[in-house]
């Protein structure tokens, strides 16, 4: 009720527990888009919805079309993405990964952004956000997936070119992957600088499958790596059973390692074993130069993070600080 009286929605309520709501068919998305964000998932569920023509009575066979708000939303949602991929809405921005030493760009990170209608950035949270809810999430890791590979060959990237993937969305690694492979080769980008980047990689549960989806990967030329090693304890089990080119520590357990301790005994571990194991390590959120020279003294192999630039829609060489460590 509240989000309704602030809406431009007008709506009614009956003594029936019943609401009802006047909206045009090119509102529908957008009401099923905003209400999925005020009402809990318990809430969507249990709440009923039908839709019927301005003035017409109300009929007991009109309940044989009654759904529950949370498909209702889902259906919303699923047209609003939809049409941000159709359009052409979505697209890529660059991260630079420098070399902790050299302070040279060794890679950009490719990051899913989206359009909404009016032009506003829509974030990647917010995108695969939608998808999961919406049962779209094959279609929008694939759109993700084909538009870095095209953004990067547009810009004409000469270096690596991390690419983030989500396992969960590929169901079968021989179909799944193949036009993506195939793009690559088409668009003029070699095998040898594209790393696909297995994002959330502290939620795997199905290590096989992983490991299939990264053998195709392997098998045509690829590196692979994984992203948020730290993050919890499941990841670092998955060092030895998929056996990454490359691990990327996560941002939270950089934050402000110079000074705590604890993140700076995991943190050096972490890198140690890295080495031990001919890995290459790239630490995320770098944010101050503390941080920096703390990974620079440890031995970690890159860094990224906004210390250096934010990501940008066309790929930037990224900076050092003014006060060059390396110096």
């Amino acid at each position: 009720m509240g989000f309704l009286r602030g809406s431009h929605f007008a709506f009614e309520s009956h003594d029936e527990g019943v609401l009802s709501i006047q909206i045009e068919d090119e509102d529908l998305s957008e009401l099923g888009l905003a209400l999925s964000r005020v009402l809990t998932t318990s809430e969507a569920i249990d709440a009923r919805v039908v839709f019927q023509k301005l003035g017409e009575d109300f009929e007991l066979k009109t309940l044989l079309e009654v759904e529950s708000l949370a498909n209702f939303s889902g259906r919303a949602q699923m047209a609003w993405l939809l049409e941000l991929v159709e359009r052409g809405r979505l697209t890529s921005f660059f991260h630079p990964i420098l070399n902790a030493q050299s302070g040279e760009v060794f890679a950009f990170e490719a990051l899913a952004r989206g359009f909404d209608a009016d032009g506003n950035l829509v974030s990647p949270a917010q995108l695969f956000g939608v998808a999961r809810d919406a049962g779209f999430l094959f279609q929008l890791d694939l759109a993700t997936r084909r538009s870095a590979i095209r953004q990067a060959a547009i810009h004409g990237v000469r270096s690596k070119v991390f690419v983030n993937f989500t396992p969960t969305a590929i169901y079968d690694p021989q179909f799944c992957l193949r036009s993506t492979i195939a793009l690559v080769r088409e668009v003029g980008l070699q095998p040898s600088q594209v790393v696909f980047e297995v994002v959330e990689s502290e939620h795997v549960n199905d290590v096989k499958h992983l490991n299939g989806i990264l053998d195709v990967y392997r098998a045509s030329g690829f590196e692979v790596a994984l992203d948020d090693i730290g993050a919890g304890y499941s990841s670092l089990t998955l060092l030895s059973k998929l056996k990454p080119d490359y691990v990327k520590i996560d941002r939270e357990l950089v934050s402000g390692v110079r000074h705590d301790r604890f993140k700076a005994v995991i943190a050096a571990k972490l890198i140690e074993t890295a080495q031990e194991l001919g890995l290459k390590i790239v630490a995320e959120g770098v944010e101050t130069e503390a941080e920096l020279e703390w990974l620079q003294l440890n031995g970690a192999d890159f860094v990224q993070g906004f210390l250096f630039g934010k990501p940008a829609a066309a790929p930037d060489k990224g900076f050092w600080p003014e006060t060059n460590l390396t110096e």
